[in-house]
Formats: C-alpha cells, sequence, structure tokens
C-alpha cells in the first residue's frame, strides 16, 4: 500500500503468527515453520502486507518460546533455519514481508551465558552480562529489592551454583525465573544482540518486533517500589512506572540497533513491545534515529469506549506526528485476552468466566465494529492470528492443560494467557480442526470451533470475509494510509458522545468511518453520504426519510462510507 513517504511500513497491516499455535505439519501436535509454510498462501489472500512469528528459537519452552536458549537456532520441535530461509523466500515471491521477534531482555536459564555463570566465582565476566546483586540481610537472605515479577511473585531468585552451593547473591527476573535479566549496561551483551540482528537480517528477515522493549535498561540505585501508590498498570498487571521499565538509557540502545537497520538495502524496520507512562513517552522510540513504530497499549486499554478511543487516537496521532513517525494499532495479541471476548458487555480486561451467549455475539459485533475503525485510522495495524475467525478467549482449559508461566507462579490463582494461545482451527468436524493431520493440540480447542474454522467461514457473511473484504477495501480506498484525519462529529444534528466518525483523503472522494458504540440504532445526517464501502455488520440501510437519503448505522457496528 502506498503511503505518504514511501515506506512500506508506515501503513501496513502486519499479521501476528505464534508459531506453536498456528498450524502443524508433522501431526505432533505443535505448530512450526513448515507449518506456516504451508499457510502462506492462506495469508497472502487474507491481503497482509507482513508476517511477525513469535519466537521460534531453541528454548526449553517454559514461557512459549520467550525463554531463549540460543538466539542463531530453531527449536528443533518446530524446524531448522533452513525452514526459515525457506519461509522467506515464499512470503516474498507472495510480496508479504517477514519479521520475527527478538528477545533481548532476558535469557533462558538454559543458555550457554548463564551456565558460565553457575559454574564460575563472583567477579568472573559471566556474572556481569546478567543483573546480579548481594541480597539483604545479616545473611545475605533477603532480596536486593521488593520488586515483584510481571508473572507475580519476587522478581529474584537466589543464585545457586551448578556445584550446589548457595551464594550470597541473588538474579533478577522481570519475568519467570527461567528467565534471567540481561544486563544491558554491559557492552559485551550489547556487541551480541547487535551481531544476532545482523545474522537474521542477513538470512533475508525483513525486521524485528522487539520484546519488552522498553525493559532492557534498569534504574542502577534499584530502589524499592511503593506498589500501593502505583496506579496505572502495563504488562500482565505490572505498573507503568517502575525503576526497569522505560528509562531513558533504553533509547542509546535502539540509535545503534537503527544504524545497522539502515545500513541494509532496503532498510530493515523494528517494532517495538513498548509499554510506556504517557503516548508523550511512547512517541520518544519513534524519534528518526531510533525504533520505526511501537505497540499502542494505550489504545488498546480504551476498551469500546468512544471518548477513550477518541482520546488515546487523539494523543498517539498528536505525539507520533512531533517526531515524523506513524502511530501502530493493536487490539489483540499472544499476551491478551482476545478482543472479541474482551469487548464483550460486562466483560473486565481479564475475566474469568466466559460471556453469556447473546453477549458473546455481541462482543464478536463490537470485535469487528473496533477492527474496521481501527484499519481506518492513519498507520500500521497488527492483528492476531485468529482474530479474523472471531476466536473468543478459551476460559475454561483445564489446569492440567495450561502452561503459561503466570498459572504456576500464582498457584493457580491467575489463569494466565493460554486462552488466547490455543492452536487454530482450520477444517473438519473433530480435533485438531485441521490444526494438524492428527487428533493432537498443544492446547485443547473447544468443540465449539467446528463453526469457526476457516473451511465453515469460506462463504457467506463470516468474520473470514468481513476481513478479507476491509483488507480489501483499505488497500483500495485509503491511498495514503499514513495521512490525516478529521473528525466530523460537529457536522451531527444532536450531539452523541457515542458515535465517532472520522474522514480520511483520497484523491478522487474522502472516506468516512462512522462507528456506533451505542445499543441503538443511528441515523447519520445526510452530509455524510450514501455509498457504503464496507461494514462490520448486517445493520446498515439506506433509509429516505422524505427530506433525501441518508444512512442509519445499527448498533456496536462501523461503516466506511462516501457520497
Amino acid at each position: 500500500m502506498p503511503s505518504g513517504k514511501n515506506e512500506w511500513w508506515r501503513d501496513a497491516v502486519i499479521y501476528q503468527v505464534y508459531p506453536r499455535s498456528f498450524s502443524d505439519s508433522n501431526a505432533d501436535g505443535i505448530g512450526d515453520i513448515p507449518g506456516i509454510l504451508s499457510r502462506v498462501d492462506y495469508l497472502a489472500n487474507l491481503g497482509v502486507d507482513a508476517i511477525w512469528i513469535s519466537p521460534f528459537y531453541d528454548s526449553p519452552l517454559l514461557d512459549g518460546g520467550y525463554d531463549v536458549s540460543d538466539f542463531r537456532l530453531v527449536d528443533p520441535r518446530l524446524g531448522v533455519v533452513a525452514d526459515v530461509e525457506d519461509l522467506i523466500r515464499a512470503a516474498h515471491a507472495k510480496g508479504v514481508k517477514l519479521f520475527m521477534d527478538i528477545v533481548p531482555n532476558h535469557t533462558s536459564s538454559a543458555h550457554a551465558w548463564f551456565h558460565e555463570v553457575l559454574n564460575s566465582e563472583p567477579g568472573s565476566p559471566a556474572w556481569d552480562r546478567y543483573v546480579i546483586k548481594e541480597g539483604k540481610g545479616a545473611g545475605h537472605e533477603f532480596p536486593p529489592t521488593n520488586w515483584q515479577s510481571v508473572f507475580h511473585g519476587d522478581a529474584w531468585s537466589p543464585l545457586v551454583l551448578a556445584n550446589g552451593v548457595k551464594t550470597k547473591y541473588w538474579y533478577l527476573h522481570i519475568f519467570d525465573s527461567s528467565q534471567p535479566d540481561l544486563n544491558w549496561e554491559n557492552s559485551e551483551v550489547r556487541a551480541e544482540f547487535e551481531d544476532i540482528l545482523k545474522f537474521w537480517f542477513d538470512l533475508g528477515i525483513d525486521g524485528f518486533r522487539i520484546d519488552v522493549a522498553h525493559g532492557l535498561i534498569k534504574d542502577q540505585t534499584f530502589p524499592d517500589i511503593d506498589y500501593g501508590a502505583a496506579r496505572e498498570k502495563g504488562l500482565l498487571g505490572a505498573p507503568i512506572l517502575s525503576p526497569f521499565w522505560d528509562q531513558d538509557g533504553v533509547h542509546e540502545v535502539y540509535r545503534s540497533w537503527r544504524k545497522i537497520a539502515d545500513s541494509y538495502q532496503p532498510p530493515k524496520v523494528f517494532c517495538g513491545e513498548t509499554s510506556a507512562p504517557s503516548p508523550e513517552r511512547l512517541a520518544l522510540y519513534q524519534r528518526p534515529d531510533e525504533l520505526h513504530t511501537s505497540f499502542n497499549f494505550h489504545y488498546l486499554r480504551a476498551g469500546f469506549d468512544a471518548i477513550r478511543l477518541k482520546d488515546s487516537v487523539d494523543s498517539t496521532l498528536l505525539n507520533h506526528r512531533k517526531v515524523g513517525a506513524p502511530a501502530t494499532w493493536v487490539l489483540s495479541n499472544h499476551d491478551i485476552v482476545r478482543h472479541a471476548t474482551r469487548l464483550a458487555p460486562g466483560q473486565s480486561d481479564q475475566p474469568t468466566v466466559m460471556p453469556t451467549p447473546d453477549n458473546a455475539d455481541r462482543g464478536v459485533a463490537r470485535a469487528r465494529a473496533a477492527t474496521l475503525f481501527t484499519l481506518g485510522l492513519p498507520g500500521s495495524t497488527y492483528l492476531y492470528q485468529g482474530e479474523e475467525l472471531g476466536l473468543p478467549e478459551v476460559l475454561d482449559l483445564p489446569g492440567e492443560a495450561r502452561q503459561d508461566p503466570v498459572w504456576f507462579r500464582t498457584g493457580g490463582k491467575e489463569i494466565g494467557r493460554d486462552g488466547c494461545r490455543v492452536p487454530l482451527p482450520w477444517s473438519g468436524d473433530l480435533p485438531s480442526y485441521g490444526f494438524g493431520s492428527g487428533e493432537n493440540s498443544w492446547l485443547p480447542q473447544p468443540h465449539s470451533w467446528e463453526h469457526l474454522s476457516v473451511q465453515a467461514q469460506e462463504s457467506g457473511d463470516t468474520t473470514l470475509n468481513f476481513y478479507r473484504a476491509a483488507l480489501a477495501k483499505r488497500r483500495e480506498e485509503l491511498a495514503t494510509g499514513d495521512g490525516e484525519l478529521q473528525w466530523r462529529m460537529g457536522e451531527f444534528t444532536t450531539p452523541n458522545d457515542s458515535i465517532l466518525a472520522y474522514r480520511r483523503p483520497h484523491p478522487v472522494s474522502p472516506l468516512t468511518c462512522l462507528m456506533n458504540t451505542t445499543g441503538e440504532m443511528w441515523s447519520a445526517p445526510h452530509s455524510f453520504g450514501t455509498q457504503v464501502v464496507v461494514a462490520s455488520g448486517p445493520e446498515v440501510a439506506i433509509v429516505d426519510s422524505g427530506d433525501g437519503e441518508h444512512l442509519v448505522l445499527g448498533p456496536e457496528t462501523s461503516v466506511w462510507v462516501r457520497g
């Protein structure tokens, strides 16, 4: 899709693949790289510009692959490096870019570097690669700070050497104890990751999504946190204002990475998983010599609330414009409750019970409306695998099937993120619904997914066909995807703060996006036009009320219109 600055990433639609749950090529119940390769046509025909694949590195898989033991190898359960090269070629042949994850905040405890720590003495170079500090107390029996893990519990664990000797030191793990945090004050750590970038760039990867991009640098005074005063929460409920998040020194890292990306022709691209305390702080990551884009979690947290959505769009566009960067919009990913469930009436960001059937249907309708509204916004958009099928969060997985560290670290009090990672249904009426040729899938699929499979949604007014139509119209109608936006609510005959309307430019005729977040029908002013381009639901009508035709928009529905 063309853009104002002729840079494809400024207005791209990128589809996230969670590799273990996308497609299984060898019937072992685990999705893999050859499985993704077999579905490239599906993704190209869906209409996406790029694919982002969550980690497929060699890993113990104690945190879904985000615990990396070797950054230059593919986990043997998912394939080999040659499979990645085949996938790059196949995607490029279809005009689709390929992104992969990089996880720079930590390694697996199975990484060779951490093995060196466990087999060496304090003061060795190996120790300085990680964040290791003396414990507090007379016997060093208390952790160095009161920091809590994002996955719950202490963020520090005692350092016990390979020979069983317990030291007076503790190692930091902002996530699971199997994921020791790297020390980004160490020059060897920085050099290693620059080399990892080059390794995959040289193989043909087009860019990286950076895991926990805001977390590499820690406040070197290591202050305690007043958790009682921490109001705004970010990733998995961790306070956004923390001495291990969004420290100024992280920007130096990304300036060095950007030089590497720009040394390739065409230049490579970065997207940060960046949680910042304000849109102003978020925009700093996208200054011209740093990251190209960053996820916008402020927007994701706005829910199905018109006022909050507008405020988020306004502040995001304003602050990104200051640094000349495009906004990046996302509604679901592998860490977040699927928005078909999250947006259902009565649901919270962390629901524990599925909505009633009626509310579940409304959740899908709201998800479709939010998606169409989002796809019309200036900038790039990330989609999460399965949202194009309207998949709900799976909240009733049995405890013995769950694998998220959050589940184990809370003793089952927090269900974690497994519910958005259940393998996709592709076809058939029995598990694994075409995910693989066998019956197995590493997380069990609900029986209702028979009716949500790709095969079941190939015809009719399905969520899959809605996504295909919306993405096709985005390519056709938004000639400058990363352009201007003009709100039109001032044209309403009667003020209504539950209806959003914005105009996007077009060389011939501007496009207007309308979203009705209410449960009632709404009549648009005559000035908004009657030529429907695409709608999120069937309740859109053109009515002549005696003084000319106008559009009537159904409840919890979005539409693109011109005329």
